[in-house]
């Protein structure tokens, strides 16, 4: 009995301290830590403009734009896969400066991106893209985009809403994802004569691909995408479909009885460019067809899809 009593205040002890802990990450909420400028400055260029378009257009896009105002002031971000971390809006980034980005600067904007931290210190929760391995030159021509004069960044006075983060979001904020550092070197773009590496590029570095199609978001590795947790064995809550049912993202490992080993390369070309699946149905959203990829890219991402190790996960999503 003495025993069983001992072990009865050693759990309530661990109780006390978890219960403790949850609730100063509670109480805390999402971390803060020091933000820098690194003094960059980007010079404004037609040709990066338009690649920051066509990048912000498959990228930025979908979490940013608001059908109400026909540019990137921010929406409430409803989909199953955000819900789970609050009540989440996202933010306006046109070039307004009372409510948008127009009075950050180009080197504010890369460190957010880089590192995932604003210019007033917060962290960027998880389901805020964190761009390390972008090249520079990609990155900066997000940023010279959304300098430009195009009508989804000129400014619009739309006050951002107030997000309401959900426990498991301050957990990871706090417990889990941290802040990436800022790179020290160039970070250089793939060698485009290589399918392999400017696949692998595009999936890992370019698009952000690999967060959605692999196990969970909250088991990525951000600054390793490749040795996340499930890396595109798919199955991870991604959205619901235009019926309201959830989906799951689809594995997309070479596994030819539960991926898509048994493709060919137009038949992939075909699906993530303009929708059409082999079995003759159209994707179903939230995944959308990229358009925006050239054919070179497209075959690109299957020629590294082919090479990364398999997994067997069968994904069964509602039928549209």
């Amino acid at each position: 009995m003495k025993a069983l009593k001992i072990i009865g205040i050693i759990l309530g002890m661990v109780l006390l301290v978890i219960a403790a802990f949850a609730m100063y990450i509670n109480v805390r909420g999402i971390p803060h830590y020091e933000a820098e400028d690194p003094g960059v400055t980007i010079a404004p260029d037609s040709t990066m403009a338009a690649n920051g378009k066509r990048l912000v257009s498959m990228l930025c896009k979908d979490c940013h734009y608001n059908a109400a105002t026909d540019k990137l002031t921010g929406r409430n971000m409803t989909d199953a896969a955000v819900a789970q971390f609050g009540t989440i809006y996202s933010q306006n980034i046109t070039q307004d400066k009372d409510y948008g980005i127009g009075n950050w600067t180009d080197g504010q904007l890369l460190w957010l991106l880089r590192t995932g931290i604003l210019r007033n210190g917060r962290y960027a929760p998880p389901y805020m893209p964190k761009l390390p391995n972008m090249s520079d030159y990609d990155v900066n021509s997000i940023i010279v985009y959304l300098r430009s004069n195009d009508h989804w960044v000129t400014p619009a006075a739309v006050a951002d809403t107030q997000t309401v983060p959900s426990f498991l979001t301050k957990f990871l904020s706090a417990v889990v994802f941290k802040p990436l550092p800022y790179p020290t070197a160039p970070v250089a773009g793939p060698d485009t004569t290589n399918p392999v590496q400017l696949g692998k590029y595009i999936v890992t570095g370019m698009l952000d691909c690999y967060p959605c199609h692999s196990a969970d978001f909250k088991t990525m590795n951000v600054a390793e995408p490749e040795k996340s947790e499930g890396f595109l064995g798919g199955g991870n809550l991604v959205g619901v479909n235009l019926d309201n049912k959830e989906m799951l993202s689809a594995n997309i490992t070479p596994d030819k009885e539960t991926g898509i080993g048994s493709w060919t390369e137009e038949q992939f070309v075909q699906c993530i460019r303009y929708g059409q699946k082999p079995n003759g149905t159209q994707l179903s959203y939230p995944m959308m067809p990229l358009p925006q990829l050239t054919e070179k890219e497209a075959k690109a991402i299957y020629a590294y899809l082919m090479q990364v190790p398999p997994i067997k996960n069968k994904v069964v999503n509602p039928v549209p």
